[in-house]
C-alpha cells in the first residue's frame, strides 16, 4: 500500500490519475473521503518552459478561481514536498468520453460558455480533453494552468483537434496508451 503525506497527514493512494507537464495526479483517500494529490515533478518538458511549478499552479488557481472557471477546490499546499491537495471531481474525462465514442456535445457547449471569459482576460487554458470532467452538468477544468492568450493555442485552433477522434487524437492515443 502506497501513501502520500500532505503536511504530515497521510493519504492512501488509490491510483495514478495521470501525468502532466508539471506533475503526477493521484486519487487518494483519507477517512473514507477521496481527494486528488498533485505531486510536482521536475522532469524535462521539451515544449514548455516553467519557472517555479508549484507557484505557477497556485497562481493559476487563484486567477482562474477569481474568474469563476469551475475548478476542483484547492484544499491544502505542502510546499516542502511540492504537493497540492484538491477535491476529487468524479466522472470520466472528456478524453475518455471521446475514446469510448460517448457524445461530448454537452461538454463543448459548457466549454464555449467559458471561452469568452478566458479570451477577454487574455488567457488560454490547457484545452487537452484529459483536463475536463463533466459532473452534475458542470464542466470542470481539473488542471491549474493557464497561459497568455495566443491564437495558435486557443481552443478553436488547437484544443478542438483533440475533442473528437481526429487524426491528432488517435495519434496521441496510440503513442501514449499503456
Amino acid at each position: 500500500m502506497q501513501y502520500l503525506n500532505i503536511n504530515n497527514c497521510e493519504y492512501k493512494v488509490i491510483k495514478l490519475l495521470g501525468k502532466g507537464k508539471s506533475g503526477y495526479s493521484y486519487l487518494v483517500e483519507r477517512e473514507n473521503k477521496q481527494y486528488v494529490i498533485k505531486q510536482i515533478h521536475h522532469e524535462p518538458c521539451d515544449y514548455y518552459q516553467f519557472g517555479n511549478k508549484l507557484d505557477s499552479e497556485l497562481h493559476a488557481y487563484e486567477k482562474l478561481n477569481h474568474l469563476n472557471i469551475p475548478l476542483p477546490k484547492l484544499l491544502e499546499v505542502d510546499r516542502a514536498n511540492e504537493r497540492i491537495l484538491k477535491t476529487y471531481i468524479e466522472g470520466n474525462t472528456v478524453y475518455d468520453l471521446v475514446l469510448n465514442d460517448i457524445p461530448v456535445e454537452n461538454c463543448l457547449i459548457k466549454l464555449k460558455e467559458i471561452l469568452p471569459i478566458l479570451y477577454s482576460n487574455n488567457i488560454n487554458i490547457d484545452y487537452f480533453p484529459t483536463n475536463f470532467i463533466l459532473y452534475n452538468e458542470v464542466l470542470f477544468y481539473v488542471d491549474y494552468e493557464y497561459n497568455n492568450y495566443m491564437d495558435e493555442w486557443n481552443f478553436e485552433n488547437w484544443g478542438i483537434k483533440y475533442w473528437s477522434k481526429t487524426k491528432e487524437f488517435m495519434d496521441y492515443h496510440e503513442k501514449n496508451k499503456h
